[in-house]
């Protein structure tokens, strides 16, 4: 399971110095993309940026942060890539030149019909920078007729299909906008008199600032010198929102429509518990999105809950790496068994989800290596059928393992003692939301916003590269 990425905004009616709150909160943000970074920031005259390759200790230092004060609007971005795209000119926020002055945006999220829209401005003369679909969204907005910058996003808005969180910048607004299906997150806070846009709440704790609420679904957010406002531009669209952010992708101390990610992933694990009991000695998470669901697990079991593996955290996640012996050294090198908690063992080892199962079956041969004398796999997520299309980058389904594999075969592949996974059912009570309000769709197969057969049938996504 790759990541996408994390949006930030910052507008304050007070402070001329943003640059930093929007590094720190970008530094929060840091889990949801690992290869880029960038940073904007306005002064009602221009816009300054600066992007960079790699972490955000990486991309900025003092010398650069100090270069982007001055401002009192400012967005950022973190971003990951599919293999091939990791270049600058695909780094976030994107800037553009329109007839409202330059416009930077960010983006989280995947586009559906990006090839037919790509193909549509090609064919008027735009020659592309980068290969992201976020471009064409920029792009859009900037050859727009419309006599304002709002009209002209939701002329954008009503072009693309596809899941979107958006800040966007002009020299004297900053403007958030999520899709009508509301599939990825995106919340507003407020410090002092200053208003900030995230992908997620953690993002907002880190610079002190209170949580405000969730953008809505098909809502648009504008804040400029006259004060805040907001519209709704889609009012009849279902919302969505990704049940993977509770599974594996937010952070454990964010909350997503008032549920602490933390709190749903442990009931994941006591629901796991009811449904697929067995006889251990101990339970163990894998690092660090199956912990809150193995202490569930141990609590509702009344099985010992112990840290068996420990991750070294200067190690970035494993399927960054391009190919499978690299990433196999990746998990050796990301994770190690501590070897007098597991040896001799009955374990139970919960872990957020199976995509192609290459990582479980390494993780199972360390403890094995390590002496444990039963592994029993437990998965905080149903099998995973499905690609998604809305900016996680999964494979194709032909590489999804549950795809065209039992549980039995799986637990064969992965050489596991046993093999559970939770049920949709439960995932859905876990959250705590209306079935209906959440996409599920790399589960059950029901994509909220409908996919062309052309898109389905690649076996890559045009550029889901957020």
């Amino acid at each position: 399971m790759r990541e996408f990425c994390g949006v930030y905004g910052i507008y304050s009616f007070e402070s001329d110095s943003l640059s930093k709150m929007v590094y720190y909160g970008l530094f929060a943000l840091q889990h949801r993309g690992q290869e880029s970074a960038g940073i904007a920031i306005a002064d009602g005259k221009i816009i300054k940026s600066h992007r960079g390759m790699g972490l955000c200790a990486v991309v900025f230092n003092e010398e650069i942060l100090s270069s982007l004060n001055g401002g009192h609007i400012a967005c950022g971005h973190v971003r990951y890539s599919t293999t091939g795209s990791s270049t600058i000119e695909n780094a976030q926020p994107l800037i553009v030149d329109s007839k409202f002055g330059p416009v930077a945006l960010s983006h989280n999220g995947n586009l559906v019909n990006s090839t037919d829209l790509m193909s549509e401005l090609s064919s008027e003369g735009y020659r592309f920078k980068g290969t992201t679909d976020s471009e064409i969204m920029a792009v859009l907005i900037s050859r727009s007729n419309e006599e304002t910058i709002e009209k002209a996003i939701i002329s954008m808005c009503k072009k693309v299909h596809g899941a979107y969180s958006l800040v966007i910048m002009t020299k004297d607004k900053l403007i958030a906008v999520r899709d009508p299906n509301g599939i990825r997150p995106l919340c507003m806070g407020k410090l002092g008199s200053s208003y900030v846009f995230s992908s997620e709440t953690a993002a907002l704790d880190v610079i002190g600032a209170d949580f405000v609420r969730d953008i809505a679904n098909g809502e648009m957010v504008v804040i400029d010198e006259e004060g805040i406002k907001s519209l709704t531009y889609a009012p009849r669209a279902k919302k969505a929102l990704c049940a993977f952010e509770f599974i594996y992708l937010a952070r454990p101390d964010s909350k997503l429509d008032g549920r602490t990610v933390y709190e749903a992933r442990a009931i994941m694990g006591k629901y796991l518990a009811k449904e697929n009991k067995v006889d251990a000695d101990i339970v163990i998470g894998v690092p660090d999105s199956g912990i809150a669901a193995a202490i569930g697990y141990s609590q509702e079991s009344k099985i010992p809950y112990a840290e068996g593996l420990i991750k070294n955290r200067y190690i970035g996640r494993t399927f960054i790496q391009p190919s499978q012996a690299i990433r196999d050294l990746g998990v050796k090198l990301k994770l190690n068994p501590i070897r007098d908690i597991v040896r001799g063992k009955k374990l139970i080892v919960i872990d957020d989800s199976i995509v192609r199962g290459t990582t479980s079956k390494q993780i199972v041969k360390i403890l094995r290596d390590a002496g444990a004398r039963e592994i029993h796999m437990r998965v905080s997520s149903p099998p995973i059928m499905n690609p998604c299309f809305y900016g996680i980058d999964t494979p194709s389904k032909a590489h999804l393992i549950a795809s065209s594999t039992s549980v039995e075969g799986v637990r064969q592949f992965l050489e596991a003692d046993s093999l559970a996974y939770l049920s949709i059912r439960n995932l859905v009570n876990s959250i705590s939301l209306p079935k209906n309000s959440l996409c599920l769709a790399c589960l059950n197969g029901n994509y909220p916003v409908e996919v062309p057969e052309s898109l389905k049938n690649l076996n890559l996504v045009f550029d889901k590269n957020k």
